[in-house]
């Protein structure tokens, strides 16, 4: 195993230590996060298998976005989909044998690299020429863009021209995963696959602290996850139960 790979190995340990120690305190800070006041965004359905519904409805489809902004549902709902394909297409690197379905869906995933930079572009544009998100962009927001398109387009070149033995890069994920050290798999030398595995091992690191957070956040939005009911059940904050109990005063 050669030094580079022995430290880029000790950065993907790092970045992944990071991601999982950083989401997981930022999960539980939305779940214990009081929602004292009913604010579901109505029409919103009054019972609990009909909020899970729109949950459903809002994390395939983006709904309130495409009834908000048809251009933004389009690009976001491009790049999403092509984000979903590619990740099923990197699944074959991380288990052996690869299972059935992903085999099936190995062709989709090159054109759901495509799909991610045509969706990664609007997005980014509509941050350059739209006055009013121009307005509120901030540097990270074009950090987090950047860093997607280049992961997407290091993909697409090491696919179409700058060409890796996959093999290779297969056995040194595989040793990650198993912890298998001693016997990790010396990376193949080309530039493009090293700048692909240092942008995603960026995007791993600084993901808890960015506004990639939506993606678990949307299951815990007041405005989504609460039910319509305000006349058939009271929302009651836990401490405002205890002010209503006239033991606790």
């Amino acid at each position: 195993m050669s030094i580079a790979t022995a430290v880029l190995a000790g950065l993907f340990y790092a970045a992944t230590v990071v991601f999982l120690v950083s989401l997981t305190r930022k999960v539980l800070h939305y779940w214990r996060a009081p929602s004292p006041l009913k604010i579901p965004v109505t029409p919103a359905p009054t019972t609990r298998p009909g909020v899970a519904l729109r949950l459903v409805r809002e994390v395939l489809l983006f709904e309130t976005l495409f009834r908000s902004e048809k251009w933004t549902w389009a690009f976001g709902w491009t790049f999403h989909v092509g984000l979903f394909l590619v990740a099923v297409r990197h699944l074959r690197y991380f288990t052996e044998p690869v299972w059935g379905w992903v085999v099936l869906l190995q062709p989709l995933g090159i054109y759901g690299a495509w799909f991610m930079v045509a969706g990664l572009a609007g997005l980014w544009a509509r941050r350059l020429l739209v006055d009013r998100v121009r307005y509120l962009t901030k540097p990270s927001d074009h950090l987090m863009l950047g860093l997607l398109a280049g992961i997407a387009g290091s993909g697409l070149l090491m696919t179409y021209a700058a060409f890796t033995d996959i093999v290779a890069v297969k056995v040194f994920f595989l040793g990650l995963m198993r912890f298998d050290l001693t016997h990790l798999q010396t990376l193949p030398g080309g530039w493009a696959l090293w700048a692909h595995l240092l942008l995603v091992v960026a995007l791993v690191a600084v993901f808890p602290f960015s506004k990639l957070l939506h993606a678990p956040g949307v299951f815990f939005s007041p405005n989504l996850h609460q039910a319509d009911n305000p006349r058939e059940q009271r929302q009651l904050a836990p401490w405002a139960a205890r002010l209503d109990d006239p033991g606790e005063t």
